[in-house]
């Protein structure tokens, strides 16, 4: 028979993950009538918690982790330069801990690595923050953890988290390039285990549905979010019989592989090709011309998330807190332009 888990408990209690694990650890937080359902379902169910789930958070530690695994440098500083900000501001300490977001045993390791460091808890970067059965884990062995995560509302599942609206700033750029007069815009993806790869496709199909252009799929090119899949993205989409007037990077290394791309064919940017990238990262003011792109902020958003799990761990409030929300805002720069005319 399949053991069960602690998904198992909440669904059957009706209540949160966070909410089951607060009654495993005897937290002080939760009302009675919901203590006594939570441990109703526990007996029913047969389940049981890792006995050293609750020798966690035996003692005060004053250090957190950071967990992340993405190809962009840029980002990764940001986030890592965010998070230490808020370390510093409250005399935390800070463990930063690259991983490999597909390996079978992630749980595993993130866990004996806030046993073996004592943390206090940990920020989860994307794509782990979106894998929710690797949050349920954690959170059944007791780790507090806030999520950054792509979502278009706050997810309300019962985890503390940071949310970007990506799929609205992607709309926004292809709106943007359509207003301009752009009729067959190239997309490139990022990579696809990342929730913000598939929140900006949607908000990209969203724009051409909205505008009554049909999504062409030969103009949507998968791949990840590095320079060199930019570069080669665009090159198949400058191939095209029919090529695009406009290509929408869904990040800012990926949109100068195309500008890139574009000026190795010995085509002008704009004026034979606009392109947009996403994030604002140095990509975007470096190149030239510079790119039309969505301002992401970053350092802010991991601050935010990093404030939020020191609360969480300080305070371990009785009432669930909402979650915060970013929303990019289009910067508009020298890499987009009308189409020429035809002719």
């Amino acid at each position: 028979m399949r053991r069960s888990t602690i998904k198992d408990v909440a669904a059957l209690a009706q209540v949160s993950l966070k909410t089951v694990s607060r009654v495993i650890n005897d937290e002080p937080s939760v009302q009675a009538r919901t203590k006594e359902r939570v441990q109703q379902a526990i007996a029913e169910l047969g389940y049981q918690p890792d006995p050293s789930a609750r020798s966690l958070r035996s003692a005060q530690s004053y250090a957190i982790g950071l967990i992340y695994d993405n190809p962009n440098p840029y980002y990764v500083i940001a986030v890592q330069s965010g998070v230490l900000s808020v370390c510093r501001e409250t005399g935390y300490g800070l463990q930063i801990h690259p991983c490999d977001s597909t390996s079978p045993t992630l749980a595993a390791e993130i866990i004996e690595l806030v046993r073996h460091a004592r943390l206090a808890g940990i920020v989860l970067a994307p794509p782990m923050s979106e894998r929710q059965a690797l949050v349920a884990e954690l959170i059944a062995h007791g780790i507090h953890l806030v999520r950054i995560v792509s979502a278009a509302a706050d997810p309300q599942d019962g985890t503390a988290c940071v949310y970007v609206d990506d799929r609205d700033a992607a709309y926004e750029i292809t709106e943007y390039l359509i207003q301009l007069g752009h009729g067959r815009i190239g997309f490139l993806w990022g990579g696809k285990s990342h929730g913000s790869s598939w929140e900006r496709y949607k908000g990209y199909a969203d724009a051409l549905r909205d505008y009554g252009i049909a999504l062409d799929p030969e103009l949507v090119v998968e791949g990840d979010y590095s320079f060199d899949d930019g570069f080669r993205g665009a090159r198949r989409l400058l191939t095209l019989a029919e090529r695009p007037t406009a290509i929408f990077g869904s990040n800012d290394e990926i949109a100068a592989g195309v500008l890139a791309a574009a000026k190795s064919s010995g085509m002008n940017v704009p004026y034979d090709l606009s392109i947009a990238g996403f994030e604002d990262s140095p990509f975007s003011k470096q190149s030239w011309p510079a790119l039309t792109t969505a301002k992401q902020a970053t350092e802010e958003i991991a601050r935010h998330a990093a404030r939020r799990l020191l609360q969480e761990i300080r305070d371990q409030p009785t009432l669930a807190q909402p979650n915060e929300g970013f929303s990019p805002q289009l910067v508009v720069r020298g890499s987009t332009a009308p189409p020429r005319p035809k002719g």
